[in-house]
């Protein structure tokens, strides 16, 4: 997730490859056929029967390499995330290389041991090593050499691509004070207008309010993935070119495609796993249909019939985000008009002279609230809290386990402000998740399925209330439920305008690996999934050449998405269970369970048991509850649904 994605390192089970991508690190994969003819080597099948005790053997094997490995890993990506220069890069591009390589090896020995009657947890331990890589190659001469090669061309492709907006229509003073806006620039700051980068586009696509500069902005985007490199190749053949590959690599591993096979990462059948998201997505779908249905009705306020129909989907470029994705760019036009919350929480911080080191205290404070140990020293001594002034980093908000135990650290360039002192509370959730299964195996050091490490982060942000600063002392009267709607409205275009695509990024990609849409289908087929489940169109027809999924980074970099859509789901479960835990008995959006000792022991009970179980066990242990629900997003939400259903009264909804 772009705007509210916060990346984790967690020296993941089976390959490194997973913990480093989670770090926010560059992750360099080997393309050369010398090292894919090693890998392929190194991982022919033996031909003698496999025993219990063999693999035993082998698993101990992968967890003392990647006990060793990961530790290695992990602070060479800590290096380079904090001081980014040539060799540091070198440095992680080669033990990235590393790690990929050893993946491809142990998941494809793993397939040694499919058919042989395992003890529980070993066979836990055996599915987690193949599940490790995201996109599996065969073992065909040649073929992790071709794999890679794609891979590599593809993050290229995404990461170099730059826009050139100096030709447009637009005034180019228009689009320069738009450019130096999303950098935070002086007015008379000098811009060039010829190459502008994709990370200034997305931040540009948040402030402009020309529909015709963001149709041009988001059209030009998507105009990238079609390039053709020097051979003649673009992103769309070389993704094709994947899908191949993968899926011939994941039948060797026992699976049907790679669809099946990420969905296989949550402790159900695949079949059973896609028809859970649908029922999750139909639970929550009624407040979307009501949140699609105000915004639509306040941007054609803005921007009129020709831009914004009042019986068609939403421009996708009219939503504040390159992706459409989530929406609280555009809070200020579509919210309630006595939207004033009752106070400004970067004001609070600034007037109580809070500094970034005390909003860290603040959050560990929270924590021990629950009755959580303190933080080590280390934690203090080694994480960086602000902007060093000296050298280049990765600001990007991240919370890193090191060393599989209590090496625990954050990387922020933390700024004094209401996004930082939430996401300081929300990347601790991490740190803490990271520590509380340290004595587990470590292929069981992970979230209990992808969805729950994101949740534990913003369950712990959802008490972040007016009552909660009331009584650490930033707030001295909590607002009146009249102001509760603009709070509601805020957290809705975030979370609630998120889920659709988070669901539907991998449902197009579970059609594609399935082969029932063909590689000149791909984007009619995205934006069937786009309209059907978001209600939103692009700014103009896209040809049926185009590769639009190209656009966003998590399709050309294989990181599946259905983590985050479960986590959006699990966070509100979450939070229900513990305000139920502690007593609360109000709506559920006004509470905190800051200070509660027995949801701290429940949490902890949960945390603890890392991927050890299946998930609907982990749940179950913190919830009561072995099932996913959705209708504790409908509960948090309800003042907001019933708000906009009065809204909307007259208007005609849907799409």
């Amino acid at each position: 997730m772009q705007k509210n994605n916060r990346l984790f390192a967690v020296a993941s089970a089976t390959t490194l490859l997973t913990a480093l991508t989670a770090c926010g690190a560059e992750v360099g994969i080997p393309s050369t056929d010398a090292a894919a003819a090693e890998v392929e080597a190194s991982t022919a099948a033996s031909t003698e029967p496999s025993t219990v005790e063999d693999a035993a053997a082998f698993v101990k094997k992968v967890e003392d390499w990647t006990r060793e490995y990961g530790e290695y890993a992990a602070r060479v990506a800590w290096l380079q995330a904090t001081n980014i220069t040539f060799d540091s890069n070198w440095l992680q591009t080669k033990v990235a290389a590393e790690g990929t390589e050893k993946g491809v090896q142990f998941a494809n020995e793993a397939k040694r041991f499919n058919d042989l009657d395992l003890p529980p947890v070993m066979r836990r331990k055996i599915e987690a090593i193949k599940l490790g890589l995201n996109v599996p190659a065969p073992e065909r001469p040649g073929a992790a050499a071709a794999l890679a090669e794609v891979e590599t061309r593809m993050g290229s492709t995404y990461s170099t691509g730059a826009i050139d907006l100096s030709s447009s229509s637009i005034p180019a003073d228009e689009i320069a004070a738009a450019l130096r806006s999303a950098r935070g620039l002086d007015a008379g700051a000098e811009v060039d207008l010829t190459s502008v980068p994709g990370v200034d586009l997305e931040a540009m696509m948040g402030k402009v309010r020309n529909p015709a500069l963001l149709a041009e902005m988001w059209t030009k985007w998507r105009d990238v993935p079609v390039r053709p490199d020097g051979d003649g190749r673009t992103m769309k053949d070389d993704y094709a070119a994947m899908v191949e590959l993968g899926n011939d690599g994941a039948r060797e591993l026992g699976f049907e495609d790679v669809g099946s096979m990420w969905r296989a990462r949550y402790d159900m059948e695949p079949a059973a796993f896609a028809a859970e998201t649908d029922r999750l997505w139909g639970q929550v779908k009624p407040l979307y249909e009501q949140l699609h249905c105000h915004v639509r009705a306040e941007l054609n306020e803005v921007y009129g019939d020709a831009a914004v129909p009042l019986d068609k989907p939403i421009r996708a470029d009219l939503l504040g985000n390159m992706w459409a994705q989530s929406w609280g760019n555009i809070y200020d036009l579509v919210a309630p008009e006595d939207a004033d919350p009752g106070y400004d929480l970067t004001q609070l911080l600034t007037d109580k002279g809070y500094t970034p080191l005390q909003m860290v205290k603040t959050g560990e404070a929270f924590f021990s609230s629950l009755g959580f140990a303190p933080l080590p020293e280390t934690f203090w001594e080694r994480s960086q809290i602000t902007k060093p002034a000296d050298r280049e980093v990765v600001c990007h908000a991240s919370a890193w386990d090191l060393d599989w135990a209590d090496d625990i650290r954050i990387k922020m360039c933390t700024k004094v402000n209401a996004d930082d002192f939430l996401t300081v509370h929300h990347e601790l959730g991490h740190n803490y998740y990271q520590r509380a299964y340290q004595d587990k195996s470590v292929l069981f050091q992970t979230g209990a399925n992808g969805g729950f490490h994101e949740a534990i982060g913003d369950m712990v942000a959802l008490s972040i209330t007016p009552d909660y600063l009331k009584t650490i002392g930033l707030l001295e009267t909590t607002p009146d439920a009249s102001k509760d709607i603009g709070l509601l409205m805020q957290q809705a275009l975030e979370k609630i305008a998120f889920m659709p695509f988070g669901l539907l990024m991998d449902k197009w990609r579970w059609k594609v690996f399935a082969e029932e849409v063909a590689p000149q289908g791909y984007n009619d087929a995205w934006w069937r999934l786009r309209e059907e489940y978001q209600g939103v169109t692009p700014p103009s027809d896209r040809p049926s050449s185009a590769f639009d999924p190209g656009s966003k980074y998590h399709i050309p970099a294989n990181v599946s998405y259905t983590r985050y859509f479960i986590a959006h789901i699990l966070q509100f479960q979450f939070h229900k269970a513990a305000c139920d835990m502690s007593g609360w008995d109000g709506p559920l959006h006004r509470c905190s369970v800051y200070g509660s000792k027995e949801v701290g022991e429940r949490f902890n009970a949960m945390l603890e048991m890392g991927a050890e179980k299946p998930w609907p066990e982990a749940l179950e242990a913190f919830t009561g509850s072995a099932r996913m629900d959705g209708e504790a997003v409908v509960a948090y939400f309800r003042p907001l649904m019933e708000w906009l259903e009065k809204e909307n009264e007259g208007r005609s909804c849907g799409w």
